[in-house]
């Protein structure tokens, strides 16, 4: 898809309810499930995980005003946690390069 397109099918949602956003999600994901060309990227776990307890609450009947709060500060907690692994994958990063230098020596 085109980005001028993607573009034109944003501002149209940025104008709707999360109530008629979570109608549209659902028409599109019954549309790839029967005409996708190929596979869309991977979700992260974290991904992975929100959309799951998006799912069960929507299931469960909950309003969307509800679901987008919660997803809001689920969304939040993820930034942290993305965080926290980017600052963790630096901190080996400089262990093992420190460990080389050492190794040299």
């Amino acid at each position: 898809m085109h980005d001028t397109l993607k573009d034109r099918i944003q501002r149209r949602l940025d104008t709707l309810s999360d109530e008629r956003a979570y109608q549209i999600l659902d028409y599109i994901e019954f549309l790839e499930s029967k005409y996708a060309e190929h596979r869309p990227a991977p979700a992260s776990v974290f991904q992975r995980f929100a959309e799951g307890v998006e799912d069960t609450m929507r299931a469960g009947k909950l309003s969307a005003s509800t679901v987008a709060e919660t997803m809001g500060f689920l969304n939040k907690a993820m930034g942290v946690l993305n965080g926290v692994a980017a600052a963790g994958k630096s901190v080996a990063g400089d262990v093992i390069s420190a460990a080389k230098v050492e190794k040299k020596d």
